[in-house]
């Protein structure tokens, strides 16, 4: 059984946020009360008289149950999952507001070791399951179509039937799991949330949030200042990250050896239920492209700059002709709930509870998770989303981002536990597509030529972070794991293989500082979630291919697109993207979402002239 945790990748004390109006913060309360309410006792007590009732009607009689029999079987496991991931739901929301308080952390390491203790017992189902029959399988999910429309779920969990190991083992695995990678994760979060920053110019230390943020600041000695404060503290951290990581990977390479798995991206792919030949073609398009893309742009960088070179420092920099505005709160979600409703009033009525329910924590406050994420929790509560709010026109593409995702998770909440949620590339196209709106609808009120050059300089840069970068991030940890296999890494080689995919990736307008090698350590993806990175990507291509079909007035487009978000996790890719005559599989497909950018970066050069 797999529970779903919250996935994290100056002081706005009680909600303030200074200058940027009052920032919401989570209510919690639609999961628990409280750590000590009676509702999660009666819940967690529930738990473990459910598994082991599960276990002792189910266990050894699966391949003996008719349809209702095992709809049945099927709705209660349903129902566990729900109880266990509201409890780990709220526990991993209240850890990830401040990572550094030692109750919370402790709360939900104790709740995620009587979870596991209690689903223990569950890990026959997945295992017996797969022992059924072909043809009695086909059959047993073809009776009816109540239980026809769980077919997906165990479709994707028959992919892993060549991968499963014993069940003793995988009941040893089960158990070891808390102290396994969770383990690790843990001390990685709470490594990074704990480290402070001193940067020149500032008055007090600054969080790891707060320093990255000094890197899209108009003047180039404090953007340099917080570079060389970041590396200084990861250098003086490295050899914890470069364990952390030598760890997790040495102990993929164990589970995938003895699972059989062809390659260290196997499980990943598995588990997004896309095929390896789909996500090479991907990564070798966006490879192929980086010259006409993120080497051309940065060249064109260097130029309005007025540089000759640039630093790593300035790969976020706001263009000199760009105005230094705060986006307080308000005009924030005014911004993005305007452009979603202009694309369908039923997306802005669906994103208003987040902001006015407590279903959004914005403020940037200490011991709090860095980054940003979207977690659905369980499909009868709601999503919660979680910011680092601090003003910049980055963080309003960030909001609608998030509001993509959430708008997503209340949509495919009605397929209930097992289905509604989809594999990483598909989750990523709702956000993107939240972004891709909102920066449409800032750019068509451009005021003047300078501010439609910001914005599409600015929307160009995503892209490239989002498509680019992540695939170099991708190439990289390819090249680690790889790397692993042949013994243990030093920090040194860590860093050798990340800067060889940041020279590749940004190109010749870049030199880079002494001390770069060691940005690596930060990254949270790396460690929570092996591979992740290139569902960006695909999301970004993907959304770049829808947006091409909605601008070109493809019939029905929101209907289509409501319906393919509604569909969670029941459907291929190939299925969800066919009304709009797309195919991902076609290495022609991602040609579209590329030429796109470049489009972009057209229009920019144009300019110039």
């Amino acid at each position: 059984m797999s529970i779903r945790l919250p996935h994290p990748v100056f002081d706005a004390k009680s909600g303030s946020g200074g200058g940027l109006g009052k920032l919401p913060e989570w209510d919690l309360t639609d999961l628990y009360a409280s750590p000590e309410a009676p509702e999660l006792a009666r819940d967690m007590d529930w738990l473990d008289g459910a598994c082991a009732s599960f276990a002792g009607d189910y266990e050894g009689k699966l391949a003996t149950l008719d349809a209702k029999g095992m709809l049945d079987c099927i709705h209660r496991y349903e129902k566990i999952e729900s109880i266990a991931g509201r409890i780990m739901s709220f526990a991993g929301l209240r850890y990830y507001q401040n990572t550094m308080d030692g109750g919370r952390a402790k709360f939900m390491s104790d709740c995620q070791d009587k979870i596991t203790d209690f689903t223990t017992p569950l890990v026959f189902f997945s295992l017996e399951f797969n022992r059924i029959e072909d043809e009695a399988y086909t059959a047993l999910f073809s009776a009816n179509a109540n239980i026809a429309r769980y077919k997906p779920v165990f479709d994707r969990m028959r992919a892993l039937k060549p991968h499963q190991l014993s069940d003793e083992l995988e009941r040893y695995l089960h158990d070891a799991s808390v102290v396994g990678a969770s383990a690790w994760n843990k001390l990685f979060d709470e490594t990074m949330a704990g480290l402070e920053f001193t940067v020149e110019g500032e008055e007090e230390p600054l969080s790891l949030e707060a320093t990255l943020n000094l890197l899209s600041e108009p003047e180039r000695p404090r953007r340099e200042a917080a570079a060389q404060a970041l590396a200084g503290v990861f250098e003086k951290n490295i050899k914890l990250f470069a364990r952390v990581h030598n760890t997790l990977a040495k102990e993929k390479e164990i589970d995938d050896r003895w699972r059989k798995m062809p390659t260290p991206q196997t499980s990943r792919h598995l588990a997004n239920h896309v095929e390896p030949e789909v996500v090479e073609a991907l990564r070798n398009a966006v490879v192929a492209a980086y010259p006409r893309l993120s080497h051309r742009y940065y060249l064109l960088k260097a130029k309005w700059m007025g540089l000759d070179r640039l630093q790593v420092w300035d790969r976020n920099a706001p263009l000199p002709v760009e105005e230094k505005k705060t986006v307080k709160w308000e005009a924030a979600r005014e911004t993005v709930l305007s452009a979603y409703g202009n694309f369908a009033p039923e997306m802005a009525e669906i994103a208003v509870p987040f902001f006015d329910n407590g279903w959004i924590d914005a403020g940037v406050k200490p011991g709090k998770a860095p980054g940003a994420f979207a977690h659905p929790t369980v499909t009868d509560v709601h999503p919660y989303v979680m910011l680092n709010y601090l003003g910049k026109q980055r963080d309003v593409m960030t909001l609608a981002h998030e509001l993509g995702h959430g708008v997503h998770q209340v949509l495919a909440a009605p397929q209930g536990e097992m289905l509604s949620s989809t594999p990483l590339t598909l989750a990523e196209t709702a956000s993107v597509f939240g972004e891709m709106l909102t920066f449409r609808a800032l750019l068509a009120a451009a005021k003047d030529k300078n501010e439609r050059k910001t914005l599409l300089a600015g929307k160009v840069e995503d892209m490239i972070n989002t498509v680019v970068r992540q695939i170099a991030f991708y190439d990289f940890e390819c090249k680690l794991h790889a790397a692993r296999r042949a013994g243990e890494l030093t920090p040194e080689d860590i860093g050798a293989l990340w800067m060889s995919v940041q020279a590749e990736s940004l190109g010749p307008a870049f030199d880079f500082m002494p001390g770069y090698e060691t940005f690596w350590s930060y990254i949270p993806h790396f460690v929570h979630t092996p591979f992740y990175v290139y569902a960006y990507a695909f999301g970004d291509g993907l959304v770049n291919a829808l947006y091409a079909a909605y601008e070109e007035g493809l019939p029905d487009f929101q209907a289509k697109y409501f319906d393919m978000l509604k569909a969670g996790g029941s459907k291929h890719h190939k299925e969800l993207l066919a009304p709009f005559g797309l195919d991902a599989s076609d290495p022609a497909f991602w040609l579209k979402g590329l030429n796109m950018i470049a489009g972009m970066i057209d229009e920019l050069e144009a300019m110039e002239g």
